[in-house]
């Protein structure tokens, strides 16, 4: 199939596709968390495979891992996009609560509990915290998103996480 592919035939594409775009597309819409938009991703994905499969090195790595790195870094680079950290701001906040709820349940241990002890903090902090830790955001977008200086960010994002810190530990008291 690599060697079909290489060579630009049309069935090997066909043949990738059934093979791969339901794993991919289960991949691509924990991380965009939107249907129709992780199936434009998914599509995205399969074209740039398909015009960029010269790239495909197979003494670097399985097929899958490349195509998966394919699916994925375009995912990310849409998360990452202005228009939609812009949609995120604009969404109310009962549903980013409802889309990070579903995000932490999936995600690695150490954030179990974190969105509760997030909810602690004042409105200014919270903001800051999803946007930079859970949404990936840098300092300086956050700043330009928010209209706020980014002294002010990184003095409330330092305030959020010592005050997060005491929190955690807090609760870790009690557990024990």
């Amino acid at each position: 199939m690599i060697k079909a592919l290489k060579a630009r035939d049309e069935k090997a594409l066909a043949i990738l596709y059934d093979r791969y775009a339901a794993a991919l597309y289960g991949i691509i819409l924990k991380i965009v968390k939107e249907k129709e938009l992780a199936e434009d991703v998914l599509q995205e994905a399969f074209l740039k495979m398909w015009h960029n499969f010269r790239d495909y090195d197979e003494n670097k790595g399985r097929l899958f891992t490349w195509i998966l790195n394919v699916a994925r870094n375009l995912a990310i680079d849409k998360t990452r996009s202005k228009s939609f950290k812009k949609s995120f701001l604009e969404v109310s906040s009962d549903q980013r609560e409802v889309f990070q709820a579903a995000e932490m349940s999936t995600q690695q241990p150490e954030y179990i509990g974190m969105r509760d002890l997030v909810k602690l903090l004042r409105d200014e902090e919270k903001i800051l915290v999803e946007l930079i830790y859970f949404q990936g955001y840098t300092r300086t977008e956050v700043a330009d998103e928010l209209g706020i200086p980014l002294g002010t960010v990184k003095t409330r994002i330092r305030a959020a996480i010592i005050k997060l810190r005491k929190y955690f530990n807090l609760n870790e008291s009690f557990q024990d």
